[in-house]
């Protein structure tokens, strides 16, 4: 027979670890996108528990629902949701990237919905974000989540540990690494086509005559279409990189 001591402590050996890791799944690329059904995140966070609470260490005994077990609880919350913000920029610097091509083509009014956070984008942000996901899921970049995920209890047990002071800076400056790779990945095509314009502007102040307009769109949106294949292999190297370091970048935050 099991006591109610012993229950309680069970329960808190698992309940602490589920609030970091659903909060890392609420806010993470891909499992936590509005397409993906609530319940299988529910179950996913669950079954990982599941795995993982035997083999983190001891959690000290802290009343859940007092004044500490809302202070700890808060905290595992946060840090599991700072760890999803990190690769969620990752993938808003391939929306960015596609929203500036499609800009500079004249494909922003080409809109469909993002799956992964249920907004209108351009095509070429769609683009962007369905290779960026197949990526990271060929990277094995879903397995190195988990993995850091288990080993940040072991640098940061549950607890009121203090977090380091640089932490929500860390955080909040690595957002600058979202433009800072979309604009690696679109500064070649965006340069290309920047030529295309100037030289149909040329002609056009050269032979006003000529209807320049006319067959500058549709060449602008051959052109960015060529140079989109041209350079895929690399704005896929750019990506692996920028998936290195925000998975590292996540990591480092327990340092």
């Amino acid at each position: 027979m099991f006591s109610a001591g012993s229950l309680l402590a069970m329960g808190e050996q698992y309940y602490w670890p589920f609030l970091r890791i659903s909060a890392v799944f609420l806010a993470s690329p891909i499992i936590g996108s509005s397409s993906f059904p609530v319940r299988a995140r529910v179950l996913l966070a669950v079954f990982i528990t599941a795995l993982v609470a035997p083999s983190i260490p001891m959690v000290p005994e802290i009343d859940m629902v007092g004044a500490e077990g809302l202070l700890v609880a808060a905290q595992q919350v946060v840090i599991g949701l700072a760890m999803g913000f990190i690769l969620q920029m990752v993938f808003a610097a391939a929306v960015i990237a596609g929203q500036s091509l499609a800009m500079a083509m004249g494909l922003g009014f080409a809109m469909s919905v993002d799956p992964q956070n249920g907004v209108q984008v351009p095509v070429l942000s769609q683009l962007y974000m369905i290779l960026a996901t197949l990526l990271f899921l060929v990277v094995n970049g879903h397995l190195v989540l988990i993995k850091f995920l288990v080993n940040s209890f072991t640098l940061l047990p549950v607890g009121l540990t203090a977090l380091r002071q640089d932490f929500w800076l860390d955080v909040v400056l690595w957002a600058s690494q979202m433009f800072l790779g979309a604009l690696v990945i679109a500064l070649p095509a965006l340069t290309a086509l920047l030529l295309i314009n100037i030289a149909f502007g040329v002609v056009t102040r050269a032979a006003p005559q000529l209807n320049i307009f006319a067959v500058g769109f549709p060449v602008t949106i051959l052109a960015g279409f060529a140079l989109i294949f041209l350079t895929m292999p690399a704005v896929l190297s750019q990506l692996t990189y920028m998936f290195d370091v925000g998975l590292t970048q996540a990591f480092q935050l327990f340092r």
